[in-house]
């Protein structure tokens, strides 16, 4: 894992391909193209491509039209401002009625770095996760997110799919295939389980090494899709294991490690440590010194598991 990029680079080139190979995309902004790539888009399909001025809610609104006259309606923003500003026309305009609208805004996490907590949106999954028909992805790395995308784009109806700012190390081949409502077993392991989404998951494996030389065999899971949630391969693995930390760039109220734990706590009830953002909003930093001072890293998960199996 030694190349980094950010996930938010392969949306615009994504949505060209798609386009490309017959599929009907339109792309709806709200003045972030050259921050969120959808600029790529607008260059080569300029008549598919509408950009709302900084009107969140008319883009969720003008996007949902495109939708009922028949486009695969994507739409752009910083995560912040797209779930945010316009969650009403989110529930009552595109999930009530099944739309074929598709959030991936960018800049999620407290990596987006020195924009500080105004713009580092810690709640968006716990937004997203809530809405009847809205499907959650969260991709680990750049060829990740560009199968989210596809994923996205040829699967009828809600889609939110969670893109970042900051570089994140390479994990999967280009042409890896992922699925709604499917989880990836990166590492297997006996000792304890690591479920982590987006760029929690290089850290994940990063902690699967250092628990590796104290002699815990950690299994590292890829969640991916955070709703509809992979329960035969989380269930699967804590079982194993009897042990579960969960890892998310996000709240630890509503996210993924909500998630597992509900899960976990109606079929299989097994020990858990949580790592994410506690009830705080971010602040300005570079992104590794947050991720560092919100206890995100490598070292963090270790301590946790470590703690869950008694070699704390």
């Amino acid at each position: 894992m030694t190349e980094k990029r950010a996930t938010r680079e392969a949306y615009g080139p994504t949505l060209v391909e798609l386009v490309r190979e017959g599929v009907d995309v339109v792309v709806v902004e709200a003045d972030l193209s050259k921050s969120t790539t959808t600029a790529k888009f607008a260059a080569a399909y300029p008549e598919r491509f509408f950009n709302t001025g900084v009107a969140e809610q008319n883009m969720i609104g003008t996007a949902a039209g495109l939708a009922v006259g028949g486009k695969v309606a994507f739409t752009g923003s910083f995560a912040v401002f797209a779930t945010g500003r316009a969650y009403d026309q989110i529930r009552n305009t595109v999930c009530y009625s099944r739309l074929d609208v598709k959030l991936a805004p960018t800049h999620a996490g407290v990596t987006v770095g020195p924009d500080g907590g105004s713009h580092q949106m810690l709640e968006d999954l716990a937004l997203m996760r809530v809405l009847p028909g809205m499907r959650v992805l969260v991709p680990a790395d750049v060829n990740a997110a560009a199968a989210a995308i596809r994923l996205a784009a040829t699967t009828p109806g809600p889609f939110y799919v969670r893109l970042g700012r900051a570089p994140v190390p390479v994990i999967y081949p280009a042409d890896v295939e992922l699925g709604v409502g499917r989880a990836t077993v990166l590492q297997e392991g006996s000792d304890v389980t690591i479920a982590a989404v987006g760029v929690m998951v290089a850290e994940a494996l990063a902690a699967a090494d250092l628990l590796a030389a104290d002699g815990i065999r950690a299994e590292v899971i890829d969640v991916f899709s955070v709703k509809p949630l992979d329960a035969e391969t989380l269930l699967a693995s804590a079982g194993k294991t009897g042990a579960v930390v969960t890892a998310e760039e996000h709240s630890v109220v509503g996210g993924l490690g909500s998630a597992v734990a509900e899960l976990l706590a109606e079929h299989h009830p097994v020990p858990m440590r949580r790592i994410g953002v506690r009830d705080s909003f971010g602040t300005s930093g570079e992104p590794d010194e947050l991720m560092a001072h919100y206890g995100l890293t490598a070292a963090d998960v270790a301590a946790a598991a470590r703690e869950l199996v008694g070699k704390a």
